[in-house]
């Protein structure tokens, strides 16, 4: 069953955030993982503060969407974080076919 991580993200500092975006790119194609939202305008319609950038990145698995997590290659990624930007990061598993 499909897996996802969705991210809601401030960024800090824009050099860092497109270091960061492109190496986590690369990372999540290792892993099978495919962008279904990345960044473009979000509106807020019901309730909490306005919406902020918003990534949800699907993958085949929750068991590949951690394994990628916890990977070397995205460790690369995790390293520029830091500076890069803030976030909250959500893992949920998808909903089981009809």
């Amino acid at each position: 069953m499909a897996a996802y991580v969705i991210s809601e993200v401030e960024v800090r500092d824009l050099d860092s955030m497109e270091r960061y975006r492109n190496c986590a790119a690369r990372s999540i194609a290792l892993y099978g993982g495919r962008y279904l939202v990345r960044g473009g305008p979000a509106e807020t319609v019901e309730g909490g503060p306005p919406a902020k950038t918003l990534i949800i990145v699907e993958f085949p698995s929750m068991a590949r969407l951690r394994e990628w997590y916890a990977s070397a290659e995205y460790a690369v990624a995790l390293n520029e974080r830091w500076n890069a930007l803030d976030r909250r990061l959500i893992f949920v598993e998808g909903a089981a076919p009809a």
